[in-house]
């Protein structure tokens, strides 16, 4: 008798557990527990061997499988909708929201499980497979859109979700917003009108998204209160490639153009590099203003004027949040989410003539 023979025949005289299947078979529990699961990830061979086991010990997973399917994942799921420009970067997700995260799930041993989506129904088809495979007990949401069906989808699949944005509408959904509705861009406008700028125009994000376009509505009212208003708006993907190409339409189109706004410092910094290659100098001939406040901004040439905001401390906070929800003992903190903030360096200066003109009405 072999030795796998008489490990099964002396398992028998007790009640057989995923441990002792385990064992015979030579893999892991967990292995054990996917093969029952049908979570895939293991090899046809080694399927056959945890199922010859199982069936020697006679084995069911019955009970076993609703006890690990109870079981928390210690993981929380992160899905990004990245159509075709993962490869690109992401500038309008700085490492520091990431960072913010983390810090408070490691702290109760919960991982961040991410993926990347290519379109809406992938997107859809990731948040089911993560809930019907127990893979996570919790997601975040990121990028609120117009007409966001993502909200009643989790609540559909039981998952417990926390939004990092601002519903489009009014919604049971948890969220920490990114401060008042288009927060930051009030005072941008307001920078540009007081230099003395008036034809501006905008590099912006997506049109459904939220955030973009809270912000390009607070910027065209802010404006229009000054006499001014965006004589170009180029909404579109938060890449560089994307705002190097909405600059030399925008060039093209406007060469009266003096100052324009763009949806992150990363296409900021790409819009700079291209108003160079059409001979303009940054700011005398045009003024440029980034957002989010990233820290390659402050040393680029000349330091970018940027809209900062604390990613890191919503990215704790939607943590603690997502924690609070799924049922997690969370330590109670005081820490207050700050607003976004304006910070003015070098980028922005008057328009070309305005101190020509200035210095003669002061003369006359």
């Amino acid at each position: 008798m072999d030795r796998s023979s008489s490990d099964a025949d002396a398992t028998r005289s007790r009640r057989a557990t995923i441990t002792d299947v385990a064992q015979l078979a030579g893999v892991s529990r967990s292995a054990v527990s996917r093969v029952f699961n049908a979570q895939g990830g293991i090899s046809a061979a080694t399927e056959e061997r945890i199922r010859d086991a199982a069936r020697k010990l006679h084995w069911t997973p019955s009970a076993t499988a609703i006890a690990l399917r109870s079981a928390r994942s210690r993981t929380v799921g992160l899905v990004l909708n990245r159509p075709g420009v993962a490869k690109d970067g992401d500038p309008e997700l700085p490492s520091g929201m990431f960072t913010g995260l983390e810090k408070v799930l490691a702290r109760h041993d919960f991982g961040l499980l991410l993926h990347i989506a290519t379109s809406a129904e992938h997107e859809e088809q990731t948040y089911r497979r993560l809930a019907e495979a127990r893979r996570v007990d919790g997601v975040v949401l990121l990028e609120s859109r117009v007409g966001d069906t993502r909200f009643e989808l989790v609540r559909r699949l039981g998952l417990p979700a926390v939004l990092l944005g601002t519903p489009w509408v009014e919604d049971p959904i948890s969220y920490i917003g990114h401060g008042p509705r288009g927060a930051g861009m009030r005072e941008v406008a307001e920078h540009l009108l007081e230099l003395g700028h008036r034809s501006i125009a905008a590099v912006s994000g997506p049109e459904d998204y939220v955030e973009s376009s809270h912000r390009d509505r607070i910027l065209r009212e802010v404006l229009a209160t000054g006499g001014a208003g965006l004589v170009a708006h180029h909404p579109g993907p938060y890449t560089p490639v994307t705002a190097a190409e909405r600059t030399r339409a925008i060039l093209e189109q406007h060469p009266e153009i003096t100052a324009i706004v763009y949806a992150t410092d990363e296409m900021a910094i790409a819009g700079m590099a291209t108003l160079r290659e059409h001979g303009l100098r940054i700011p005398e001939d045009v003024s440029v203003v980034g957002y989010n406040g990233t820290d390659i901004g402050a040393w680029y040439s000349p330091a970018l004027t940027t809209v900062r905001r604390d990613v890191s401390q919503r990215g704790r906070a939607a943590a603690r949040t997502l924690l609070g929800l799924m049922g997690v003992t969370v330590e109670a903190s005081d820490e207050q989410v700050v607003d976004p903030e304006l910070v003015i360096r070098a980028s922005t200066a008057p328009p070309r003539g305005a101190a020509t003109a200035t210095a003669t009405a002061t003369a006359g």
